[in-house]
Formats: structure tokens, C-alpha cells, sequence
């Protein structure tokens, strides 16, 4: 089986859970996730399969669509309703600082990671140093946020859409949205929707994995997957199985005005996925980096 299966993952779980879950009931070892989701969080949770497994890379820097339930008053330590609580209070921000602090947490920043994440700090994972009550300091990242839409506010929770690159804590978007205002706030709830080419409404539930035409039905083949970079129709099938360089006899055509690290899909002459590949160091040449067959 090669391809990707996209798990709407259920509360509680963790991403690495429901891969367990899926190499147990499909009977396939080379499974692996795109993108971790907290076990609070539920949605979108592509799984790559076989083959598919060599594309997890291009899947796992794509931007992610959420729907976020953010409560005001209410702070911890994790930053999600799931941890110990460190503040409480009954102040909530006027809509129109809620609003104008989202404005703020937009664009390109530098964002810090939350304490209780599986950032590795001196080889030990964050949250484990976080649990002994060690003091961790972890580096901010680069972080982009194209949206951040609320959609309503009442009762102290404001449900808040968005559109960010990949790397990014919705935990600490919450905690940092409590600073702004100055009510504290954490994540009461979150939804993923979308995560790169991969939607919730092509997702299906955990428990359908042992149904095997459903599982027909869902998967999509390596042919469906990355079309957002542009391709080539190889010749050299042979030349890209064992890794070596195409020249411009090798493929039909080559896309226009290629940047030197740009990724381009490697077709066969069928429009089959063989590969990805980047411009080599000789004009009109291309390196087949990543093998599928």
C-alpha cells in the first residue's frame, strides 16, 4: 500500500497513537504521520504510507487550518486546558482589544514554544524537563500567521480561525493572546481543518480503518500527491531508480525558470510519481533526490 490516508484524530490520542493503531489494523510497518497534533486537538492527520513515507517532509512543512477555542480568565502551565492551573481571574477582554490583539499576532514574528512541547533541549524532550519542574528555555522560531479571524466571543471563550505556516504552537497563540489583553487566556479546544493539500472533509475516522473498501476508497495514490510543484515526464526510469542525474534527453520537458533549490515531481511517461527531484549543477540537468521506485 503507497499513498497517504487522512485520520480525523480523536481527542485523547496522540498522533503517534493512531500510527500504532494503523500499522496494527492495516498490517503495514512503514507508516508515519505529517504533522504532530496534541492529544487535546482533533482533525486532520495525514498518514503516509509506504512509499509515501519519502514525501513526509513536503507534506510536514505546508501551512495548517484551525479552529481554536480560546478561554479567557483561565491560565496553566502547558497552555491548554489540560494542564495545572496557575492563574484564574474573572476578566475578560473588551471584544475590541480581542480583536485588535489578534491584528497583532498576524503577519511574520518570532514565536516561543511552550514549555511542555517535544522540542528537544540538551537531547531530553521539553515536556519532560517541564515536568520535573526543570527550567526550560526554548529558542523563539520564525512563525507565520496569514489569518486570524474571530468568529465569536462570548462567555469568556472566543472561537478564532486560522491560517499559519508549519511550526506553530496554537497553544502559545493562546497564552500570548491572555498577555496581550492582560486576562491570561489557554487553549480550551482545537480543530485542525486543513494541513497542506490534505482537508477534513477527505478524512475518515479511525474506527473505518478496518473496513477495507473504505480504506480503498480514502487513499490517495502517489500519482494525487504534491501537484502544487511543477513536473516532468521522465525517460529515465532506470537513471532516477538508482539516484543518478537526468539530463535533457532524459525527460519530455523541463518547467520554466527553476530556482536552484526548487523541487520538482519526476514523472514516468504513464504520469506515475517516481520521484523529486532539484536542479543539478549542470545546465538543463536535474537531481533525483528523493526515489519512490
Amino acid at each position: 500500500m503507497n499513498g497517504v490516508l487522512v485520520i480525523d484524530k480523536p481527542q485523547v490520542l496522540t498522533s503517534h497513537d493512531v500510527v500504532a493503531a494503523a500499522r496494527r489494523t492495516l498490517g503495514e510497518t512503514k507508516i508515519g504521520h505529517t504533522g504532530t497534533l496534541d492529544p487535546l486537538a482533533t482533525g486532520v492527520l495525514p498518514l503516509a504510507i509506504g512509499r509515501a513515507t519519502r514525501l513526509v517532509r513536503f507534506f510536514a512543512a505546508s501551512d495548517k487550518d484551525y479552529e481554536a477555542t480560546i478561554r479567557f480568565g483561565f491560565t496553566t502551565d502547558t497552555y491548554d486546558i489540560s494542564g495545572r492551573e496557575v492563574s484564574r481571574t474573572d476578566a475578560v477582554p473588551a471584544r475590541e482589544e480581542l480583536v485588535r490583539a489578534l491584528q497583532t499576532l498576524t503577519g511574520e514574528y518570532l514565536q516561543p514554544p511552550p514549555a511542555f512541547s517535544a522540542k528537544k533541549v540538551g537531547g531530553r524532550r521539553a515536556y519532560e524537563l517541564a515536568r520535573n519542574e526543570h527550567a526550560v528555555a526554548l529558542a523563539p522560531a520564525a512563525v507565520r500567521v496569514a489569518r486570524a479571524d474571530l468568529v465569536a466571543f462570548s462567555g469568556g471563550r472566543a472561537h478564532v480561525v486560522l491560517t499559519c505556516s508549519a511550526g506553530f504552537y496554537v497553544r502559545s497563540f493562546a497564552h500570548t493572546l491572555g498577555e496581550l489583553t492582560g486576562t491570561g487566556a489557554c487553549l480550551e479546544a482545537l480543530r485542525r481543518t486543513r494541513s497542506g493539500e490534505f482537508r477534513l472533509e477527505n478524512a475518515m475516522g479511525i474506527s473505518e480503518l478496518s473496513e477495507p473498501s473504505r480504506v480503498a476508497s480514502a487513499l490517495i495514490p502517489l500519482s494525487a500527491l504534491l501537484h502544487h510543484f511543477p513536473a516532468i515526464n521522465s525517460r529515465g526510469l532506470d537513471r532516477v531508480a538508482h539516484g543518478r542525474g537526468l539530463e535533457p534527453g532524459d525527460y519530455e520537458r523541463r518547467p520554466a525558470a527553476l530556482s536552484p533549490v526548487e523541487w520538482v515531481r519526476l514523472l514516468n511517461l504513464g504520469g506515475d510519481l517516481i520521484g523529486m527531484g532539484t536542479p543539478g549543477s549542470a545546465p538543463g540537468s536535474l537531481h533525483p533526490a528523493v526515489v519512490l521506485v
